[in-house]
């Protein structure tokens, strides 16, 4: 593995157990990516791509093969450390959101910071700045049941971008919005690679996400079927 990628990983394989069987959702997958790179993860429903980014991301351990992190071999890593890289350099996207019901937009953006002990003052200007740059500034104190699907993932790509993250993961990002809430969110992530070089990994099956990307892996049966840069 070489110091010059932001993420690196080698021969990544995962399983799980189903009864009696072993279940691979990767099979020997090696995966690089540059700072600043903006790439999507492709491929059908079980072909591994949540896997993959459970790995790169130290949300999931790998059955065999390692990841790297701006040159650091993560196995080496305690759980105490991938938790601190969890919450200051990478960040998380969801199709379900995932946000605190009884909390307004900006209590659910902040929230990460809290329980990273930064104080109040400081927390709460840095998500009044992470809602500006999704365009939310006037829906601060409005809670998610009072906000549309495509604002509630705004609000979950603030609170993803609250700690100046480095790399932030997205998984399935569009799934839960129509075509063109979809595609302003699209629009912004991209807005957000180009603009604030947060390097992104998306795992989608969304035309529109894949249109757009300048690099696309695709995933079949576990494996990299394709790498295409375009």
């Amino acid at each position: 593995m070489t110091a010059e990628a932001l993420v690196e990983a080698t021969g990544l394989e995962r399983r799980y157990r189903l009864g009696r069987i072993d279940v691979p959702a990767l099979r020997g997958v090696d995966f690089r990516l540059e700072r600043g790179e903006s790439v999507v993860v492709a491929g059908p429903s079980g072909s591994g791509k949540s896997t993959l980014l459970n790995l790169l991301g130290c949300l999931d351990e790998p059955d065999a093969g390692r990841v790297s992190f701006e040159g650091r071999d993560l196995s080496r890593a305690t759980a105490a450390e991938k938790t601190r890289l969890r919450r200051r350099r990478l960040g998380f996207v969801f199709q379900s959101f995932h946000l605190i019901p009884v909390l307004s937009a900006l209590e659910n953006v902040d929230y990460p910071l809290l329980i990273d002990g930064v104080s109040r003052p400081i927390r709460r200007a840095r998500a009044e700045a992470a809602l500006a740059a999704v365009g939310l500034a006037d829906r601060l104190g409005h809670r998610p049941d009072q906000l549309s699907g495509g604002e509630r993932q705004r609000v979950a790509i603030a609170r993803a971008l609250v700690h100046d993250p480095v790399l932030v993961f997205a998984d399935e990002p569009t799934a839960n919005l129509d075509s063109r809430t979809g595609g302003a969110v699209v629009e912004l992530l991209s807005k957000l690679n180009t603009e604030r070089g947060v390097s992104f990994v998306l795992a989608t099956h969304d035309p529109a996400i894949m249109e757009r990307a300048a690099r696309i892996v695709r995933l079949a049966d576990g494996r990299i079927a394709d790498d295409t840069t375009r």
